[in-house]
């Protein structure tokens, strides 16, 4: 046999013998539901798609609380996930709790990723005493949703027919009392029953931030005279009929989708609903989006951002393999978050935020510059998404939007049971 055959032979003997490489198979626990779920879900099958080194198996739980607490407890134990979505405003408690185990600048490294390729106030808000604990993904803010049709009626369109530009407290009141005289329609909606309602909370702090009044001062709350105000004014847009009392979440967007609410306040969240609804033709008017208005010293607005951790899973860390197969499908969905862009949400990753592509996006476009002047809930473990300071507040403020208690009286309750929460020690898991 000649020499050049029979090497041949034996590489391809070789070569068929040898193991193929094991698939690293990676667990993911997502709190992302309805629209983010099926956008999340989508990205992890074209992740899986795209090679063969890495398959991501996703299970998505209960948002909010059940899903922090499971996410604690399994961490704790061993059992969690092998990466997890978290809302950044939690990492202070994840992170400081022993929760969530940092991300190294290496690990970063070999997945392509660069730290100053991301929004600094996001990687910011990713980070507890100087290391990463998470990969930011997005921001999502408080939006203003306005009817075209209706505004156009109340004679708050320009020439364009884009939304006048509303700037103070009292001029965002006057647009909704107009909507109201003038069309008859309600002058604008918001999430506001008395179960587990999160919008007032957002609003409220944000108009905190505008008249740059701090919420809390080391051990105690300040909001003082100016919240107890803030909230007045909230109240009163129930109170005088600009608004409808005691609608749950669902409620209050199906009234703005149904056309019978001038403006509404939400989150970025909501647009797929909008936008799906104009593709299927049952979407009975022209929509606009613009950034929260200027109500008092600055357009501050509430925010906050999804981002992709890594569980410390207490005496079983995962071992460098299984971190590096997390890293690459972070680094494919930062790379690939147009996508999640469409569900409303402005990546955090900024080759994609600002590609030409995403700056033609609609109706992202409208709010874009929101992003400048995001604020957060504040620094604390019992402070972010669906901790127990937001739980309080989502128990108390709204019973101020329906009358049921006065503002004062929403805030000295709120205050009271919240302050044990400033002096408690952070929690270690």
């Amino acid at each position: 046999m000649h020499p050049g055959r029979l090497l041949i032979i034996l590489a391809l003997a070789l070569t068929s013998s040898a193991p193929a490489l094991a698939q690293v198979e990676v667990r993911l626990w997502s709190l992302l539901n309805g629209g983010d779920g099926e956008r999340m879900r989508e990205m992890i099958d074209d992740f899986n798609a795209s090679q063969r080194e890495v398959k991501v198996i996703s299970t998505t739980l209960k948002w909010g609380e059940p899903f922090y607490t499971k996410l604690i407890t399994a961490s704790v134990v061993g059992a969690g996930p092998d990466v997890a979505t978290v809302h950044l405003s939690r990492i202070g408690n994840l992170a400081g709790g022993g929760v969530l185990r940092p991300v190294s600048a290496g690990e970063l490294q070999r997945s392509g990723l660069r730290q100053d390729e991301f929004y600094p106030r996001q990687w910011s808000k990713a980070s507890y005493q100087g290391q990463s604990y998470a990969v930011p993904l997005d921001l999502h803010t408080l939006v203003l949703y306005y009817n075209k049709a209706l505004a156009g009626r109340a004679g708050l369109l320009d020439a364009e027919g884009e939304l006048t530009r509303i700037e103070g407290i009292a001029a965002l009141t006057q647009a909704f009392k107009s909507i109201k005289e003038r069309t008859g329609a309600q002058g604008m909606t918001m999430e506001s029953s008395a179960q587990s309602s999160y919008a007032i909370w957002r609003l409220w702090l944000s108009m905190l931030a505008q008249r740059h009044t701090p919420l809390i001062t080391g051990t105690r709350f300040t909001f003082g005279k100016e919240g107890e105000d803030a909230l007045a004014t909230v109240s009163d847009w129930f109170a005088k009929g600009y608004a409808s009392r005691g609608l749950d979440y669902a409620a209050s967007t199906s009234q703005f989708i149904g056309g019978k609410a001038g403006f509404m306040i939400n989150g970025v969240w909501e647009v797929p609903a909008l936008v799906a609804a104009r593709k299927k033709g049952v979407l009975g008017f022209e929509y606009g989006i613009v950034p929260l208005p200027r109500m008092y010293g600055d357009a501050s607005a509430w925010g906050d951002s999804h981002g992709f951790a890594i569980p410390a899973n207490g005496r079983r860390p995962p071992p460098q393999e299984k971190v590096d197969a997390v890293m690459k499908f972070i680094a494919y969905v930062s790379r690939h978050s147009i996508g999640w862009a469409e569900g409303g949400h402005i990546p955090a990753y900024r080759p994609v935020a600002e590609s030409p592509r995403m700056r033609a996006l609609q109706p992202n476009a409208m709010y874009a510059a929101s992003v400048q002047n995001v604020i957060y809930d504040p620094d604390g473990w019992y402070a972010g998404a669906a901790g127990p300071l937001q739980t309080n507040a989502a128990k108390y403020l709204p019973a101020a939007l329906s009358g049921q208690l006065t503002p004062a009286q929403a805030l000295r309750m709120f205050e009271t049971e919240s302050a044990r929460l400033l002096v408690k020690p952070a929690p270690k898991y």
